[in-house]
C-alpha cells in the first residue's frame, strides 16, 4: 500500500478568471474589485500564461502619480516607471510568470509561493496552457481531512506498510490533526523514523511520540540472584 500524496490539481480552483493582453487598466481593476482576486495571470490566443497582474502592478501609477518625470540625456528613469506609464495588461503585467505544475506536491507549491513571495499561482500543463489557479488558503484545505483517515492512512499505509518489522504493538490517536502515537517498539532506534513518517502524511499538524522499547525483564538482587543459581545448579536428590 501507498501512502496518500496530494498534489496542485486536487486543491486547485479549475474555473479560472484571467486576462487577454490587450486589457486595460480599468477593466483589470473593475475585475479585481468584482471577483475579489488579488491577482490575475494574462494569458495569449492559446489560453498560454504569458504573465501574471497584481495589485502591486497597479498601485505603480498611484505611487508615481505625483512625481515629476526625470530629464536630461544622463537621467536614468526609477524602477516601476513604466508600470505607472501602462495602460494595457501586456505593460503592467509581470513576466514571465511564476507558476505551478497540476501534478506537484503541495509542499512545492507551497515552498514556490514563500520564495517568490506570491499568494497565488497559476497551475498550467507542460504546453504552458492554463488549467486553474492554486492560492495559500488551497493548500490549507488539506488540514480538514477528516482524523478519521489519517488514522487508517498512518496504520494501514505507514506503520504496516513501511515498518511492519520494527512495530510490535501501537496505537494511533489522532485529535485535530494532532497524532499520537503510543505503544511498544521492538527497536527504539525506529521511533525517530516512525515519527518522520507519520509527519509527511497529509493533513497532519504534529506528531507526539509515546512509543517505548519491550519490557525488561526485572534484575534480581545480588542475595536472591545468588539463592536462584543454588537452586539451579544444586544437585538433584536421586529418586
Amino acid at each position: 500500500m501507498h501512502a496518500t500524496v496530494y498534489t496542485v490539481s486536487d486543491v486547485m480552483t479549475r474555473t479560472v478568471v484571467a486576462l487577454a493582453a490587450g486589457a486595460t487598466f480599468k477593466e483589470i481593476v473593475r475585475t479585481m474589485e468584482e471577483r475579489h482576486i488579488s491577482a490575475l495571470p494574462v494569458i495569449d490566443t492559446g489560453n498560454r500564461v504569458v504573465g501574471v497582474v497584481s495589485e502591486a502592478d497597479l498601485l505603480r501609477k498611484e505611487e508615481f502619480r505625483d512625481s515629476a518625470p526625470e530629464r536630461g540625456p544622463r537621467a536614468r528613469p526609477p524602477a516601476g516607471l513604466d508600470k505607472a506609464r501602462a495602460v494595457t495588461a501586456a505593460d503592467l503585467m509581470t513576466s514571465p510568470a511564476v507558476t505551478v505544475h497540476p501534478g506537484a506536491a503541495l509542499g512545492q507549491a507551497a515552498r514556490v509561493m514563500a520564495l517568490r513571495k506570491v499568494k497565488r499561482l497559476p497551475v498550467v500543463d507542460d504546453d504552458g496552457v492554463l488549467r486553474g489557479i492554486v492560492s495559500r488558503s488551497d493548500l490549507l484545505r488539506v488540514f480538514l481531512r477528516p482524523d478519521a483517515a489519517i488514522v487508517d492512512e498512518v496504520r494501514r499505509d505507514v506503520l504496516a506498510g513501511r515498518l511492519p518489522d520494527g512495530i510490535e504493538s501501537i496505537d494511533v490517536d489522532v485529535s485535530d490533526g494532532v497524532v499520537t502515537l503510543t505503544g511498544r517498539v521492538r527497536d527504539t532506534s525506529v521511533v525517530p523514523l516512525a515519527v518522520r513518517l507519520v509527519r509527511s502524511v497529509e493533513g497532519v499538524v504534529d506528531v507526539r511520540s509515546e512509543l517505548t522499547g519491550p519490557p525488561h525483564r526485572p534484575a534480581l538482587e545480588p542475595d536472591l540472584a545468588q539463592e536462584e543459581n543454588a537452586r539451579r545448579f544444586a544437585p538433584q536428590p536421586r529418586s
